[in-house]
């Protein structure tokens, strides 16, 4: 099955202000319907990098089989780690990026990496703010959850509370 996901993540006060993700999720059936899924959620204390990633995680999460997925971003930071292929550097060096430093996010790329094993999934990069309609509707969902009641706690270790 083809399904293309649209992400975005956003941060007020970045770093450790209230972030939020956005995710699109679509695909169409065998009898030619377009199906979409919204999905957002927001987080006390955060980074957008964190919420870049987390948007992809949860499109992925969604999936309930094998799929061959287009994931469209506006995070360099994400469509860049595969691309440009700094996932393998870091798997290679042990979690260590090129400057010999931790890599931050760690928990958050992990998740990633064991998700997106199931799946073929293309990133795609697209200009952030220009228009995009699914880009658009994506940032309007993680701005809004960012902006929202009942949001959860990250803990990650690059937050110190």
């Amino acid at each position: 099955m083809k399904v293309t996901i649209y992400t975005d993540g956003a941060a007020r006060g970045n770093p450790d202000g209230p972030g939020g993700y956005g995710t699109v999720l679509q695909y169409v059936d065998q009898n030619g319907k377009l199906h979409e899924k919204q999905m957002s959620q927001g987080y006390k204390k955060t980074t957008n990098n964190r919420m870049e990633l987390m948007a992809a995680i949860v499109g992925l999460e969604a999936l309930n089989r094998p799929c061959e997925v287009d994931l469209y971003s506006d995070s360099k930071y994400l469509t860049d780690a595969f691309n440009a292929h700094w996932v393998d550097g870091w798997l290679k060096n042990n979690w260590k990026n090129s400057q010999k430093k931790p890599v931050k996010n760690v928990d958050l790329w992990k998740r990633l990496l064991a998700v997106k094993e199931k799946h073929q999934v293309t990133f795609i990069w697209v200009k952030g703010h220009n228009g995009h309609p699914m880009n658009e509707l994506c940032d309007k969902l993680a701005t809004t959850a960012a902006d929202g009641e009942n949001l959860l706690d990250d803990v990650y270790p690059e937050v110190v509370s």
